[in-house]
């Protein structure tokens, strides 16, 4: 799915890197990239992506101000990463919900602590793998073992993540997931996304009910739907546009928490609704994948300049 330069990065061991350097940020260790071309930061706490700036301009991704940075805890903001399910465990098709053994969202992966397994750089990209080994150490959450391996790409044209999930049990594995991306607006009243008409929709906030979208999705309070389509989207907003071209989906979440959930939420401003949408390239819903033993998938979604 790559969209970067035919020529490779080379892979590097610490010592050698030239852009990618350690830091903590809170009690968080994190890995920053500062190349020529572009800046990202990558915690290893949920393999998640907090910011992404190409030179000379805003960060692409949106952190709430208030974010905290501890073990254990959610990163609000950035990409989380949500695995081996997305979503209330409850909502979940039954060979997904039967391995859940908790009433946790959105899976264990965003809180646990990933490894790094390399680091790529070259004159025109920065590549960077994590993996998490869920096996008995998850037992109390979750029943299975599956390796999750995140490769980010990160080059001027944009950022690119692949989550590819092997299924390392004897029994089949059935699992959903979404890489959950928050993006800025300066507006979300004049924001919209573009790629999604005429597509089936599930809204969870009217009874988890059926319903068609008629053109450009736009925002008018709190938006929480489970669309049946993995097309390539358009994100247009005051600032400027995004392309997020999904690969291994065919679900999309699209959610803004409107003024009444933001004021509950944690970690987030009451009026940061305003100013930030989440656009999630996801299995969800009806689109849970399910693996043999040794079988592989991958995820991914390559977020760029709208063409």
């Amino acid at each position: 799915m790559s969209e970067s330069s035919n020529r490779p990065p080379i892979s590097l061991s610490p010592g050698q890197w030239s852009f990618t350097r350690w830091k903590t940020i809170g009690q968080l260790e994190a890995l920053e990239v500062h190349h020529p071309l572009f800046q990202a930061t990558l915690f290893l706490q949920g393999a998640h992506l907090a910011s992404f700036i190409p030179q000379d301009e805003a960060d692409w991704l949106w952190m709430s101000p208030t974010a905290r940075y501890e073990p254990g805890r959610a990163i609000r903001g950035g990409i989380p990463i949500c695995w081996p399910w997305f979503g209330d465990p409850a909502r979940n098709a039954p060979e997904v919900r039967k391995r859940i053994h908790t009433d946790s969202a959105h899976g264990f992966a965003r809180t646990a602590l990933w490894k790094l397994e390399d680091v790529r750089e070259s004159a025109h990209e920065v590549e960077i793998s994590l993996s998490l080994d869920a096996n008995e150490d998850f037992a109390d959450a979750w029943s299975g073992h599956a390796l999750a391996l995140l490769t980010f790409s990160f080059s001027i044209r944009g950022c690119q993540l692949a989550l590819t999930t092997t299924n390392l049990a004897n029994d089949p594995l059935a699992f959903s997931q979404a890489l959950h991306t928050y993006l800025p607006t300066s507006d979300i009243a004049r924001t919209r996304i573009s790629g999604l008409g005429d597509s089936q929709y599930i809204d969870t906030l009217d009874n988890w009910e059926y319903k068609r979208q008629e053109g450009p999705v736009y925002f008018d309070g709190e938006t929480d739907r489970i669309y049946e389509s993995g097309e390539p989207l358009n994100v247009v907003t005051p600032r400027g546009s995004r392309k997020l071209s999904p690969v291994g989906s065919d679900s999309t979440v699209v959610w803004n928490p409107g003024p009444e959930k933001a004021a509950r939420l944690s970690d987030f401003p009451d009026s940061a609704w305003k100013t930030m949408l989440c656009v999630e390239t996801a299995n969800a819903g009806g689109d849970y994948r399910v693996l043999n033993k040794g079988q592989s998938h991958t995820l991914g979604v390559f977020i760029g300049r709208k063409a």
